[in-house]
């Protein structure tokens, strides 16, 4: 019996310090939502890393950043052309945050700063109707809390794409492109204890601009629904 192939999280850069040193970093949020799934490789390609080729991997999760993917960075769009092509070749992808945003942009979407600033906490996103047939949608409540933090979003999408759900300030928070690549502007990895920290760090008052910090954490509580989409993606590899 061959060996399974491992699940590769891509990530996208690391936390700021503050947030680092309070509660860890991407492979370690995502380890602890998905439990023992068997091997995981992680590469680094904002540390010059190289991606690996097809074949070599299961089904790849491109994290979150603290970078923009307006600002093209080289390591940026090396990944965006990587997963394009991998995306084209049926393997599984699944997309967070930036890696929404960076695999919309891939196919031809359009990703910008949101016209109405940024989206942080603890928000509800609703499932439309093409939603209720998904392998990793179906079965949830029509509505559920996810944990958000971002200012850019996806504002066109690339041809062919479906949305599956959205929130109030973002019509794009779930997003299936094909039959393997899928992605969320909210973060299933999150943790309360993640989640509280974001809102409460010093590198995130740009993005905390005008909200109520009090507020936003008193709404804070675990989101499990948000949780298992990640779960199912990995399960079905």
């Amino acid at each position: 019996m061959s060996e399974k192939l491992p699940l590769l999280l891509v990530q996208m850069g690391h936390p700021p310090l503050d947030i680092r040193q309070a509660v860890g970093e991407q492979p370690q949020w995502f380890h602890a939502a998905l439990g023992d799934v068997g091997p995981v490789t992680v590469v680094c390609p904002f540390e010059g890393e190289a991606l690996p080729a097809v074949g070599s991997f299961s089904g790849a999760v491109i994290t979150g950043s603290w970078a923009m993917v307006t600002d093209h960075e080289e390591w940026s769009e090396r990944t965006a052309d990587w997963a394009r092509a991998v995306i084209e070749a049926g393997v599984p992808v699944l997309g967070v945050c930036y890696g929404h945003q960076l695999m919309a942009y891939a196919l031809g979407g359009s990703v910008d700063y949101h016209p109405q600033g940024s989206e942080v906490g603890q928000i509800a996103v609703t499932l439309n109707d093409a939603a209720q047939h998904d392998p990793l949608l179906s079965g949830l409540p029509n509505s559920f809390d996810t944990f958000l933090s971002h200012e850019q979003s996806v504002l066109a999408l690339p041809k062919g794409a479906v949305v599956l759900g959205a929130s109030s300030h973002d019509p794009h928070q779930i997003v299936r492109y094909s039959p393997t690549a899928f992605s969320v502007q909210f973060h299933p990895e999150f943790s309360a204890p993640v989640m509280n920290k974001i809102i409460t760090s010093r590198s995130e008052r740009v993005a905390m601009k005008g909200k109520d910090r009090d507020a936003l954490l008193a709404k804070v509580s675990d989101t499990p629904e948000s949780r298992a989409i990640l779960q199912r993606f990995v399960a079905l590899l």
